[in-house]
């Protein structure tokens, strides 16, 4: 018994095991989502590229607990997504909710209204891009229901 205990603590030290509660992805979780009343569920926000005169561009990675999800919304430059963990959802208004995964990318044109976050039971990271700054602004919509999400 001693010996199994020994290795499994050896494993989770050196970082063999990720904890069932910790969402493997390559970039910080972050803090607390600033823009949480724009949001169901609980979700962080770690800004990778901040808004500046020579890139004009935004970039964050946004980790939604399970089943957490943006209000309807839309940019009025586009958004780009780029999953890097768990499973989550992306729908557009009007059309089908698609299936996210680790390595899909989500190119969302100027001024479509949509939503995203994670799946029921999973939790859900991807990379936020918002280009064609400073005339990219987000309007936010409208909750995304229960019905609307399942």
């Amino acid at each position: 018994m001693k010996k199994i205990l020994l290795v499994l603590t050896s494993i989770i030290i050196t970082g063999g095991i990720t904890m069932a509660n910790e969402l493997n992805q390559p970039f910080a979780k972050g803090e607390i989502n600033p823009y949480s009343k724009f949001f169901t569920g609980t979700t962080h926000l770690q800004m990778l590229v901040t808004k500046d005169d020579i890139w004009n561009s935004s970039i964050g990675n946004v980790t939604f607990d399970a089943g957490a999800r943006t209000n309807w919304h839309k940019h009025s430059g586009g958004q780009i997504l780029l999953v890097t963990a768990g499973e989550g959802r992306y729908q557009e208004k009007g059309k089908e909710i698609q299936i996210l995964k680790a390595g899909d990318v989500v190119k969302i044109p100027p001024n479509v209204e949509h939503w995203h976050g994670a799946a029921p039971d999973s939790e859900f990271a991807h990379i936020s891009i918002e280009p064609n700054l400073p005339n990219n602004k987000t309007t936010w919509l409208e909750m995304v229901t229960d019905e609307e999400y399942k």
